[in-house]
């Protein structure tokens, strides 16, 4: 299920009170594209993902990019898309319709095109669909499933976050957790 902003506030709190996860064996870097007005989002994800052993990349934690954004933002932000392992757009409202996060979707498929390189971290508002646009169905997802739910065996879904691949055509849908997702 694709979580809500608030949601993820709760979750990302109980995982990590009610839940140890085990460190990724391999170091796993993750670049981590999102629109600037969604920080306390993103530090949540940041925190989640480094709690699973992953190096992330966020621009303006970086210091090597320039104060005021320019052409040579735009050459360093490629560099370290082609850098990391792994490419998560933070897919909210905002970020959908900014041109830097779309341009960097753009890079990020050219360079990690492939179902366990890139993938999409959609975030809903309160009380709101996500639908994100068409040319996004083609990434996986990452949802979160509350262990509720049932998958094509009849067996419950475990509780955690997955990695859901795009619908095939019979209507069917590949998932794996997070961490063996990030750990391939």
């Amino acid at each position: 299920m694709i979580i809500s902003k608030s949601q993820l506030a709760r979750i990302t709190l109980n995982e990590s009170q009610n839940r140890a996860y085990s460190a990724i064996s391999a170091a796993t870097s993750v670049f981590l594209s999102h629109k600037h007005s969604d920080r306390t989002q993103l530090f949540r994800i940041k925190n989640l993902l480094e709690s699973l052993g992953i190096s992330v990349y966020i621009d303006w934690l970086d210091a090597s990019l320039p104060e005021i954004t320019r052409g040579e933002t735009g050459k360093i932000i490629k560099q370290k898309i082609k850098q990391y392992d792994k490419f998560i757009l933070v897919a909210t409202d905002a970020a959908i319709a900014s041109q830097w996060c779309n341009w960097e979707l753009g890079l990020g498929d050219a360079e990690k095109y492939s179902k366990d390189k890139i993938a999409l971290f959609p975030l809903k508002e309160d009380n709101k669909s996500w639908s994100g646009t068409e040319y996004m169905e083609i990434y996986p997802v990452i949802e979160y499933e509350d262990g509720t739910r049932k998958n094509t065996n009849n067996m419950y879904i475990e509780r955690g976050y997955y990695v859901k691949y795009p619908y095939k055509q019979n209507g069917s849908r590949e998932y794996v957790s997070l961490k063996h997702w990030l750990n391939k």
